[in-house]
């Protein structure tokens, strides 16, 4: 007889969680496209200021968007990270379950479920795992998964890669 797995682990969303969550599920390589919209605004800005007629706050406020928007994507990462600790969510508690359904994720604030078969694709990174789902991609953590687990999403992946 197959005894069903289940799993559940309770961790806490802490500034340690979302920055590993942020490292480990974004792309965050800079390049120039990344930084283009705050070129033409900076430059645009400047041109104002420079050249031009228009209202002076105006012009310096376009500029100083531009300067805003390189800051931003710059410190992107802290950024997230600041905007996660302030939600009512932060420094909540949330109990990961997995079991032959799928995956669920219950707090105070929220209660999901993604089912195994709604996954798409199984990443790992090197702290964890990213699951593409329908409806967008979550973060699971290692340190929040037994051997077991890790042994499940590595078994789904692989299965996953041979279709």
């Amino acid at each position: 007889m197959n005894t069903p797995f289940i799993y559940s682990h309770t961790f806490i969303l802490d500034k340690a969680h979302f920055n590993e969550c942020y490292s480990q599920s974004v792309d965050s390589t800079p390049s120039f496209s990344t930084y283009f919209k705050a070129i033409v605004l900076t430059l645009f800005g400047l041109v104002l200021v420079l050249f031009s007629d228009v209202n002076a706050y105006a012009a310096w406020f376009v500029f100083a968007l531009g300067i805003l928007e390189a800051v931003s994507i710059y410190y992107k990462q802290a950024w997230w990270v600041m905007r996660q600790l302030l939600s009512k969510a932060a420094k909540g508690e949330v109990t990961l379950t997995i079991d032959d359904k799928g995956i669920s994720t219950e707090s105070f604030y929220v209660k999901s479920m993604v089912l195994w078969e709604n996954i798409k694709d199984y990443k790992k990174t090197q702290l964890g795992w990213v699951i593409t789902h329908d409806l967008g991609n979550n973060y699971i953590s290692d340190s929040c998964l037994s051997e077991e687990s890790q042994a499940l999403f590595k078994e789904r992946q692989s299965s996953q890669n041979a279709n």
